[in-house]
């Protein structure tokens, strides 16, 4: 998790939402990503989707079986459709989302029985440190 709040703090750079992310698999990072959606001026260019796709890079295949999900932010609909499309075994969230959160909070789309696959879900982990830097953040945008 300290990787995916490294990558969350690059965020700010570009003024971007910081949620960061991190997939691993055996102990070695296979993609790492922030959200870049006003740097690419892209509405997927969330953390999670950038790092699939270094993942999968890295890889060479679509499927991530084995690998483990590390999110400051509990995913959206696209991302948590995103990690279960692609297989992966475990998500670790750090905060929750209340108002867009498809892990638990509105939907619950990465255990869902009606689809294919199912990922282990961990939450609450560095959660106040993952939930203050989103605080801080919107905090900044009403001064």
């Amino acid at each position: 998790m300290a990787v995916a709040l490294a990558e969350a703090r690059a965020a700010l750079e570009h003024d971007d939402v910081p949620i960061g992310c991190v997939i691993a698999r055996g102990g070695e990072v296979l993609g790492a990503a922030h959200n870049a959606r006003e740097r690419d001026n892209d509405p997927t260019a969330h953390g999670e989707i950038l790092a699939l796709r270094e993942a999968s890079r890295r890889v060479g295949s679509w499927r991530l079986e084995g690998c483990t999900v590390y999110v400051t932010l509990e995913p959206c609909t696209m991302c948590a459709g995103a990690l279960v499309l692609a297989r992966v075994e475990r998500l670790v969230i750090g905060a929750m989302d209340p108002k867009a959160g498809a892990v638990g909070s509105l939907y619950n789309i990465a255990t869902e029985p009606r689809l294919n696959h199912r990922i282990e879900v961990v939450s609450g982990v560095r959660e106040d440190e993952c939930g203050q830097i989103l605080k801080d953040f919107f905090a900044a945008k009403r001064t």
